[in-house]
């Protein structure tokens, strides 16, 4: 369903006062989908371990210990792609991350951006304003 113009001057609103709140934020966000980019590592890790695999059982045709120490290193280095990749392709990484997840305090030297210390969220400010924008 598409926007109405109102929610799409609301919308344009709402991204020039990130792009001006955050603009390190806001340019990672626009650089693409990082989940999309970690599937396609898991993606080459696991067919990394196929061809690993299909090295090994060529050395054992071939009787070659090289050829199946070889297969080995691309199955182990295939296996750690696709591990490593693993949360961030399924989104299980955003999900355990957030601050206020009750996981305990934030890491040591972050204090929010550059120091500001007692400022809201940047969710939270947006729709202050976006509710302040509709009341009017």
């Amino acid at each position: 369903m598409p926007l109405s113009e109102h929610e799409q001057r609301l919308l344009e609103q709402i991204e020039r006062a990130l792009v001006d709140d955050d603009p390190k934020f806001a340019s990672s966000v626009r650089t693409g989908d990082r989940r999309l980019k970690a599937r396609r590592k898991l993606q080459f890790g696991v067919a990394l371990v196929v061809i690993g695999l299909a090295v090994i059982v060529g050395g054992a045709v071939a009787q070659s210990f090289l050829i199946g120490a070889l297969g080995s290193l691309i199955m182990f280095g295939g296996a750690g792609l696709a591990v490593l990749h693993y949360k961030a392709a399924t989104g299980a990484v955003e999900a355990g991350n957030s601050p206020a997840g009750g996981r305990g305090p934030a890491p040591a030297g972050r204090s929010g951006r550059g120091g500001r210390v007692g400022r809201q969220p940047l969710k939270s400010r947006l729709e202050e304003r976006f509710r302040r924008r509709y009341d009017q």
